[in-house]
């Protein structure tokens, strides 16, 4: 309100603008250099002009003196307003400075400042609007004239012409206030699904970059950990090389000892031919006699050469011992390490539906056309060819192995013990109480609570890996292709201890080893 009331005292009387080049009249008013020049222009001949504000008489250029204080509170004003340049609408009847404009007379084509706007028509045909620069499209193409309703059918603003005696005769028709106010209403209906759409979008960002906190967190650990397993790997790894490679050099360098212990020999037997031939030389016979005998020396034969004869070579079994056991001793401390158990899955025939045949190393479940001869008990699956593993798990980090190239219609996954056996909800996946893997065909897809999600891909490999965190409450599923491809992964909390589960219709499927599983144990 201050800035509109220090705008009034700084606009000129005549161009309705702020200052420019401000002079002082005798009479005390100011008004623009250029506006007063003009002033001059139109009153050619005349005497003098009179000020435009009290309407005092004065001579031509008597009394104009530059007012320098106001001019530079004016440029200071002007600097400190929005530029004129993207005001946008501007009057068109201010030509000296562009003004902002505060209404539109769509009658007139014109857009008015607040000064020319007290002067306008106040007639009815004078309508106003909010300041724009499009008129045109105020008015009817057609007929040029000002658009004033709305037609429902055709979903257009239309002038009274067209109504007459235009396209929408007989249509029906709102005024643009009631049909702007409907659409408001539609708009705010609108404005209300987005938002909550929006709070629901926030929620679930909220929610995602929580969890992806605690994800990073746990990777964090995670790296931090695998960082130290591998970094003591290669620690154990070069003191294995270090030990392997000197028990090399020792046994390299044990025919350097028998080399040094025979050229000892060498020399020893040297000494004695020597002393031999000086005893043939000798003519005295008595001391020829009375040397001592030499022994048969061609009869004792070194343990060393005997050795060497023997063995021959470097005893490469002895070095390969002791490396394989230095590896099994490191592989047994990753493994600990790494705290993934592959799992040696049984399946329990107590469980099996009786149309399901269990193999005698119960790893195999196959459909038969013929019921199997099973006692009735409470924990067999009775209406769905369904199987559980005899052991739970709960606690840990394990995984397990199928092998499902041998039917095109099965389910793998984990079951809590309290899953029904009879019954729809009985089903893995079906239920709050499973999670599973299907195939059916070439289609693929998980399920958890009789919530399922087609996988976009055919799984590219007859082998698949059920990995359980149960801590971290997470079931993963994972293609055994070349690389390791990730199928899907379910987190919950768990409650209860959670078994293997089966699901073969036609066909067969074989949980596979668990060594095999501990190769890959590192991907983990």
């Amino acid at each position: 309100m201050a800035s509109a009331d220090l705008s009034e005292e700084l606009e000129c009387p005549v161009c309705l603008t702020i200052y420019t080049d401000p002079v002082s009249l005798r009479c005390g008013h100011n008004v623009c250099r250029i506006c007063i020049d003009r002033v001059l222009d139109s009153q050619e001949g005349s005497a003098g002009y009179s000020c435009p504000e009290c309407r005092e008489e004065h001579k031509a250029q008597v009394g104009l003196q530059r007012n320098i204080a106001l001019r530079n509170i004016a440029v200071r004003f002007r600097s400190t307003q929005p530029d004129q340049e993207e005001a946008g609408v501007h009057c068109t009847y201010c030509v000296d400075a562009p003004v902002p404009a505060v209404m539109s007379c769509l009658h007139c084509d014109a857009s008015m400042c607040d000064k020319h706007l007290r002067v306008h028509s106040k007639a009815p045909e004078h309508v106003l609007c909010a300041p724009t620069t499009s008129l045109e499209t105020r008015k009817c193409s057609v007929h040029k004239k000002i658009l004033e309703y709305y037609c429902t059918e055709d979903a257009s603003c239309v002038c009274v012409s067209c109504t007459v005696i235009g396209g929408h005769v007989g249509h029906k028709m709102l005024s643009l206030d009631e049909a702007s106010e409907k659409k408001k209403e539609k708009l705010r209906n609108d404005l209300q699904k987005l938002m909550a759409e929006k709070e629901k979008a926030e929620k679930r960002v909220q929610s995602l970059e929580e969890h992806r906190r605690k994800v990073q967190e746990k990777a964090d650990d995670e790296a931090e950990r695998v960082t130290a397993l591998f970094r003591d790997l290669r620690r154990r790894l070069e003191e294995l090389e270090e030990r392997v490679l000197s028990d090399i050099t020792r046994r390299a360098q044990c025919y350097d000892d028998i080399i040094r212990q025979l050229e000892i020999k060498k020399e020893e037997l040297s000494r004695k031919m020597r002393h031999i031939e000086e005893l043939c030389h000798m003519t005295d016979p008595l001391t020829v006699l009375q040397e001592p005998d030499t022994g048969d020396l061609c009869d004792t034969e070194d343990r060393h050469d005997k050795q060497h004869r023997d063995g021959g070579d470097l005893d490469v079994a002895s070095v390969s011992h002791t490396l394989h056991t230095g590896l099994a001793d490191i592989m047994s401390g990753v493994t600990g390490g790494i705290s993934v158990q592959p799992a040696d899955i049984l399946l329990d025939v107590n469980t099996g539906y009786k149309r399901l045949h269990v193999s005698d190393d119960r790893k195999t479940a196959s459909w038969s056309d013929i019921k199997q001869k099973r006692p009735e008990r409470p924990e067999r699956f009775q209406d769905y060819p369904q199987v559980l593993s005899s052991r739970s798990f709960s606690s840990g980090r394990h995984y397990w192995e199928v092998d499902v190239g041998g039917s095109e219609s099965w389910a793998v996954g984990m079951c809590y013990p309290s899953i029904e056996r009879n019954g729809e909800q009985s089903v893995i996946g079906r239920n709050n109480k499973s999670w599973g893997l299907y195939r059916e065909g070439d289609q693929c897809s998980v399920a958890h609570d009789r919530k399922g999600m087609k996988l976009p891909d055919k799984i590219p490999s007859d082998r698949v890996r059920i990995y359980l965190d149960y801590e971290a409450g997470q079931i993963s599923f994972y293609a055994l292709c070349d690389p390791i491809r990730h199928l899907h992964t379910f987190t919950a909390t768990f409650t209860e201890p959670l078994h293997a589960g089966l699901w073969v219709y036609g066909g067969c499927i074989k949980i596979s080893g668990g060594v095999r599983g501990c190769e890959s144990s590192t991907h983990w």
